[in-house]
């Protein structure tokens, strides 16, 4: 048995070693995350979660990914680190934080994650499995988070109280605070330093200044918007309106609408899904070597695949039970 298990490893390790950029998409119902290959849509891999995985980060070497696992009825208090090379998870328990929700890597392989049932923004040192640092957030439901480049401060979106918040990522001190709007949940960092939130409950995404979170424009993005994400260039950003089943392409520069592409797959079985039923896409990511982008239909168990020059789906791949948070994994010759 040892012999087998060695084989199974070396031979995960080599396949690993061998593949090419992947598509990884967590299956909130079914507490797996599931390896797709980025040109076909085929699975090549497999890993079991904790309970409701919600969000994916990949560390900027490609080698490992690291998932929020929220819990379903009961909350759960951990992150899952998957070895995408030799194919192996462990487990780093976050104690008394509860709820972990968003996750956003640095530089140096820490990663900052929200914990909705302590109301915090945590450091988590990945390599020896330990919290290392605490920002208490308050009230409202500290949902997901994003980062500066140079990795100095962090911001929090709110979904209760409708705001967003700044960290201090020398201090872990919670610094200003402003509105956003009415369900403020996605958020994303633009390349111009502005801090962009998706305001699902007042159909807005809604563009802030990065030092002191003053709202600089409102944009309209109707149908529950609930993620955002930038193309590589920095050019547009896409907009996931999950009660619509539509992605919101607007351009950053002159923040105007280029295009609202319809994402739902007309041959699909809906399910319900713990936003309701319908189609509900969510997670979003943009391929950074070729002009596609991804996006999670979540009732439907689809990915969608959307060509960014013309804006149309070209193709739906199969995924796990509810597909909510996706990732990109790259393959051996993309990673630094």
């Amino acid at each position: 048995m040892r012999r087998l298990g060695l084989a199974a490893l070396l031979l995960a390790a080599a396949l690993a070693a061998q593949a090419g950029p992947r598509v990884l998409v967590g299956n909130k119902a079914a507490d797996t995350v599931w390896a797709l290959d980025a040109a076909s849509g085929e699975r090549v891999s497999e890993y079991t979660a904790g309970p409701a995985p919600h969000e994916i980060a990949v560390t900027r070497d490609g080698r490992s990914a690291v998932v929020t696992t929220y819990g379903h009825r009961d909350a759960a208090h951990s992150l899952t680190v998957i070895d995408l090379q030799a194919g192996s998870t462990r487990t780093i328990d976050l104690g008394a934080h509860g709820r972990p929700h968003g996750v956003q890597l640095l530089a140096n392989g820490d990663a900052l994650v929200t914990t909705e049932a302590s109301g915090a923004l945590l450091r988590v040192e990945i390599a020896r499995g330990e919290v290392i640092g605490v920002a208490e957030i308050g009230n409202g439901v500290g949902h997901m988070v994003a980062v500066t480049p140079d990795d100095r401060a962090a911001y929090v979106s709110k979904i209760r109280a409708g705001t967003v918040l700044r960290v201090d990522l020398a201090t872990m001190d919670a610094g200003q605070e402003r509105p956003a709007g009415a369900g403020a949940e996605g958020i994303a960092v633009a390349a111009d330093g502005s801090v962009w939130v998706t305001n699902r409950a007042d159909d807005t995404v809604t563009v802030h200044d990065a030092d002191t979170l003053e709202t600089l424009a409102t944009l309209p993005s109707a149908g529950f918007p609930i993620r955002v994400v930038f193309t590589p260039d920095g050019r547009q950003a896409l907009v996931t309106n999950a009660k619509a089943a539509t992605l919101s392409v607007f351009d950053v520069a002159t923040r105007r609408t280029l295009a609202t592409v319809a994402l739902a797959p007309e041959d699909a079985a809906l399910q319900d899904t713990l936003l309701g039923s319908g189609p509900l896409p969510i997670g979003a990511i943009v391929d950074p070597g070729r002009p596609r982008a991804y996006v999670a239909i979540s009732g439907a168990d689809r990915i969608a695949v959307i060509d960014t020059q013309s804006w149309q789906v070209i193709d739906h791949w199969t995924t796990g039970r509810e597909p909510d948070a996706l990732a990109w994994a790259p393959g051996e010759d993309d990673a630094p």
